[in-house]
């Protein structure tokens, strides 16, 4: 039975990989592709028979990935946690993703003949690794948002005082800043200009781009747009607040940065060390394996490791 389910299950997990990153690659861009052939080629209308039976079979699969995708943000705002690590990967292609990977994972332990606990935990770990991937990639996006709001807000008290508007100011950030300040505050123009009131534009983007110093700016446009007052100043300050508050982080991080280091050689050395006893004397580690007190040594090894990490990344993790 088992050798009947193995490669069943192998196939379904390998197919689910396959579907999944096939489909990351069709991403925004791939809609302006299609928008573009069809002003090439024609209407873009379906022709004929075939035509229309192809596209009732593409419209089922549509479908059937976003009924998925909105099952998904019933439970988990997925979406904008692609968005905030600018991913044009849907929410549906990333569970598939998952789900292949996990299959695979959990597979793999048992063809290796390991014990029957170390599959669910490999499956877990495994279809986890797209999940850490997007959030290195969107913890990464932001950080270089904090980094580049100072000079975008100076760039737009420059713009005010010039004589230009709030919305002109936004529009030079657009076209003179990099990725990703540029490209957000282009929504908030952009937004603009189709008739969404600022206040909505600018509570969008802090909604987009969890930043508290985004935040300041937000509040403080609003305010000024109800109350009054010199907003170029306003930005200023915001913008030197933010720049005093960037420095003393990179203050802090250079004065923990021999905790973080002390902390990966800690949390990587019984691994390590595993590794290397694993492969001078297999019979010695798998002790840990085979035995009922070896299994119980294993499982409270790796919950202390767990807690020595949590402990570490909360003494070196200081809030600015």
């Amino acid at each position: 039975m088992m050798s009947i389910l193995i490669p069943i299950i192998v196939f379904l997990g390998i197919a689910a990989l396959v579907g999944g990153v096939a489909l990351s690659f069709r991403g925004a861009g791939s809609e302006e592709a299609e928008m573009r052939l069809d002003a090439l080629t024609g209407s873009g209308q379906p022709r004929g028979k075939d035509a229309e039976q192809g596209a009732g079979l593409l419209s089922g699969f549509q479908d059937e990935g976003n009924a998925l995708e909105a099952y998904i943000l019933q439970y988990f705002n997925l979406r904008l946690f692609l968005d905030q690590a600018d991913m044009s990967m849907s929410v549906a292609n990333l569970v598939m993703m998952c789900g292949g990977l996990a299959a695979a994972g959990g597979i793999l332990p048992i063809l290796l003949r390991a014990p029957f606990w170390v599959a669910p935990i490999s499956a877990a770990v495994v279809a986890g690794i797209p999940f850490l991937y997007v959030h290195f990639k969107r913890k990464s996006r932001l950080n270089k948002f904090g980094k580049q709001l100072p000079d975008a807000l100076e760039l737009i008290s420059r713009a005010l005082r010039a004589g230009h508007s709030l919305g002109a100011g936004f529009r030079l950030v657009s076209e003179e800043m990099d990725e990703p300040i540029g490209r957000e505050f282009q929504k908030v123009f952009e937004a603009q200009n189709l008739g969404v009131s600022l206040e909505d534009a600018i509570t969008d983007m802090t909604e987009r781009v969890p930043n508290l110093d985004l935040k300041f700016f937000g509040t403080a446009v609003i305010l000024q747009r109800q109350t009054g007052g010199d907003l170029a100043e306003i930005l200023d300050k915001i913008g030197r607040l933010v720049r005093q508050r960037l420095e003393l982080f990179g203050t802090i991080q250079a004065l923990t940065g021999e905790g973080r280091i002390s902390g990966i050689v800690l949390l990587g050395l019984p691994p390590a060390l595993f590794v290397a006893l694993w492969r001078l004397n297999p019979g010695y580690v798998m002790t840990l394996f085979t035995d009922p007190l070896g299994n119980k040594m294993l499982a409270g090894a790796v919950v202390m490791q767990l807690i020595g990490a949590y402990v570490i990344q909360k003494i070196i993790d200081i809030k600015v």
